[in-house]
């Protein structure tokens, strides 16, 4: 009885398969091409530089890297837990993301049982915890994770992910070294969106990169999304089938309409506008295009700074709850008579 047990616990047929990767074609290119070292990782290069020196004396501090969605930050991580642990990356690291409940009870029985775990790692390693967007977790949660962090420094490191520092409390920040991440650049986005179309065999046009670089503002997780998906829908990126994907107010009738206002043409401004309201466009969505395009608009300094105020003000205004088509013409109306000169009192 005892042998035939030993005989069918492995079971080596039907354990096999679930440890096999899915084909390349079935993942999100998100996926495919997340860097797995840093080399690969693109922007924030002072940082990255920082961190591979860290990897290099294994001796890394508890650290918080801080940034916008997209840049980087969980990968970069990732490579830093696959570098110093190496062959011991599976049994070493524990990871929780905002997807887990992460209460007090997660902090207190989770990670402080992970914590408490005797793992063998060479001289100079430390098992790591990875907490995701730890700027949503509890309060509560926190301060019970300030203690965890000191009682087991001596065998573990913390690597926590957020998109406001300033959301994490102060007892943390003051144990952990904070390392900031910018928003990429165009020109780096584009990079690695026209390596990708070679890589996939992607036929596009000039025009259908830029609406993609337009779209992810900085955010490599975007464009590999819309390009993916754009890819996906249409066979053909071009600047018409990324908008269609992407569904946004297209940024050529803001560009008229902005230029109509700096001549004070109201009506055919408005015209514009009236039309991305009957396309069923909400109003945060035609603000938020609004303001991309004021930052790129070839007009003089002074003016644009002006609009961009403007646009920032009835954004505020919108995201407290005025979302109408009488507030988004008051702006065109504002707008114009910036453009003109003329001074009014708001």
């Amino acid at each position: 009885m005892g042998d035939s047990m030993d005989v069918d616990a492995p079971i080596p047929s039907t354990s096999k398969p679930v440890k096999e990767v899915p084909p390349a074609h079935n993942l999100p290119w998100i996926e495919k091409y997340r860097p797995q070292t840093f080399a690969d990782i693109v922007g924030n290069e002072d940082t990255i530089k920082r961190l591979s020196i860290f990897s290099q004396q294994g001796n890394v501090p508890n650290i918080i890297i801080a940034g916008p969605p997209g840049v980087g930050k969980t990968t970069t991580i990732l490579c830093l837990a696959k570098i110093l642990l190496g062959p011991s990356f599976k049994d070493a690291v524990l990871e929780l993301n905002a997807s887990n409940d992460r209460g007090i009870d997660v902090v207190r029985n989770k990670v402080k049982m992970f914590a408490q775990q005797k793992v063998t790692l060479p001289p100079g390693r430390h098992k790591i915890i990875i907490l995701d967007e730890v700027d949503s977790m509890t309060e509560g949660a926190q301060q019970a994770l300030r203690r965890t962090m000191e009682i087991y420094s001596n065998t573990t490191r913390f690597a926590l992910a957020c998109n406001y520092s300033e959301k994490v409390i102060e007892a943390i920040q003051s144990r952990c070294a904070i390392l900031r991440y910018s928003k990429l650049t165009d020109a780096q986005v584009l990079a690695r969106v026209i390596q990708i179309c070679r890589n996939e065999n992607v036929e596009y046009s000039e025009d259908g990169l830029e609406a993609i670089v337009f779209t992810a503002q900085g955010d490599m997780r975007q464009a590999l999304n819309n390009l993916q998906s754009t890819c996906n829908g249409f066979g053909f990126v071009s600047a018409e089938n990324v908008f269609k994907v992407c569904d946004e107010p297209h940024p050529l009738l803001i560009k008229d309409m902005l230029l109509e206002c700096t001549k004070g043409e109201i009506r055919k401004a408005y015209k514009i506008m009236a039309h991305l309201w009957s396309l069923g466009y909400a109003a945060e969505d035609i603000i938020k295009n609004v303001f991309k395009v004021c930052k790129n608009l070839d007009v003089d300094e002074p003016l644009k700074l002006s609009y961009i105020k403007e646009i920032g003000i009835t954004h505020m205004k919108i995201v407290d709850g005025l979302t109408t088509l009488v507030q988004m013409s008051g702006l065109l109306a504002r707008l114009c008579m910036i453009g003109q000169g003329i001074e009014y009192k708001s």
